[in-house]
């Protein structure tokens, strides 16, 4: 008797999330391969990668077909024998994504290529009473400006880094009690006025996928970041991810208490690390101290540079204060690195000496400042949309190049 045909069973639903899952995962380990070691063969990805050559092959044809990586110009022999090797590398030169920093006296607006540098920033200062929808709309207008005087480049999305409590999953800020922000729909808001994807995250936790991405913590199995300015916050990435924890609250440490504080806190206790930290603190006693009559932190470090001794005194007395934090946070969370962003460890040598000295000899080699001293707050922005795209490369929600469909799920 004939076989009868048995027909092909019908693909579940769940079997084509797992498939498209693969593709996005195989696609975002190849891109940060090419990031990190491009110019770079297929083969030598699918070597360092554990992916099949022809997955490599496929991939990269479609990250070519996207436009987020290139051929290099010159091929290279393997041994000297045999067909040469073609590289890819990032293609940078095409697209470039927003960034917006909401800080407290000020807005930095930026531009970043797909390595994390900075193309074109621009400080948009907070007049006094501004609604956050205005504030956000100017940001939006001064982003577009930027994107005018620069010609060639093409925005991808906007990423917004803001301090506080911030939800990346609703794209709002929850609460800013410095800036008076509660429950404020910024992606919502900066796409209305773009047209384009925003994605949305706390300034620490979009520092730290800086530095896993573009900086000196590239590679390290576990980071931590500490974020000291007006705002002083914290992220802890582990395996690749950031912990964010329920609505993103993870990272507040306003209130731990610091041993040795003075300041007193709103809260009604004494000694809380935001209170005792903050930029706001420390020009606040500068001022006493006759060194500044200002509100800026920079001049506090201008003052020192100058050769100011109560300026120098101020900063190194704060930069231990953040090492008291920090060898805190390592003793709970064990990172393999700790980043530092605050002023006087950025620009000034005894600052970084005094913070280490604070954390203790058996771990200060593991305490770093931040790979972006000049440019920490443009880069902050954009690399919350950098992450997502490396996270997601083949994502329906980026603009395409004429002619390349979006990808199927």
């Amino acid at each position: 008797m004939p076989r009868t045909a048995v027909p092909p069973a019908p693909i579940s639903p769940v079997t084509r999330v797992a498939d498209s899952d693969r593709r996005r995962t195989s696609a975002s380990v190849i891109l940060r391969s090419v990031l990190e070691h491009g110019p770079v063969a297929r083969s030598t990805i699918a070597r360092l990668t554990g992916l099949s050559p022809a997955s490599v092959t496929d991939h990269c044809a479609r990250l070519t077909g996207l436009g987020l990586i290139r051929e290099a110009a010159a091929p290279r022999r393997s041994n000297g024998v045999g067909r040469p090797h073609v590289p890819v590398d990032l293609d940078d030169s095409r697209f470039v994504v927003g960034g917006v920093h909401v800080a407290v006296p000020y807005t930095t607006v930026s531009l970043l290529d797909l390595r994390g540098r900075v193309v074109a920033r621009r400080e948009l200062k907070h007049r006094d009473r501004l609604e956050p929808s205005e504030l956000l709309a100017r940001a939006a207008d001064g982003l577009g400006a930027l994107l005018r005087e620069t010609p060639g480049c093409r925005a991808l999305g906007v990423g917004v880094a803001v301090g506080g409590w911030v939800d990346r999953d609703s794209g709002t800020v929850v609460e800013h009690p410095l800036l008076g922000w509660r429950d404020v729909p910024v992606r919502e808001t900066v796409g209305a006025h773009t047209g384009l994807p925003v994605q949305v995250d706390g300034h620490a936790r979009a520092l730290v996928n800086a530095e896993r991405l573009f900086g000196q913590a590239r590679g390290d199995l576990s980071v931590l970041h500490l974020f000291v300015g007006n705002m002083v916050d914290a992220a802890f990435a582990t395996n690749d991810e950031v912990h964010h924890g329920p609505r993103s609250q993870a990272g507040a440490i306003a209130h731990l208490p610091l041993a040795g504080g003075t300041e007193p806190c709103a809260c009604g206790r004494v000694g809380c690390l935001q209170v005792e930290l903050s930029e706001r603190t420390l020009c606040r006693r500068a001022r006493q101290a006759g060194v500044i009559d200002g509100v800026n932190p920079m001049h506090v470090v201008a003052a020192a540079q100058a050769g100011d001794p109560v300026a120098a005194r101020l900063l190194r007395e704060r930069a231990r204060m953040v090492g008291r934090a920090a060898g805190l946070l390592l003793d709970v969370l064990n990172p393999e690195r700790v980043v530092v962003t605050e002023v006087g460890v950025l620009f000034r040598e005894d600052c970084l000496a005094a913070l280490r000295d604070e954390v203790g000899a058996g771990r200060s080699a593991a305490v770093s400042p931040s790979s972006f001293p000049d440019s920490v707050l443009a880069v902050a922005g954009g690399a919350v949309a950098l992450d997502v795209l490396y996270r997601d490369p083949l994502a329906s929600s980026w603009p395409r190049p004429p002619g390349v469909p979006p990808e199927s799920s």
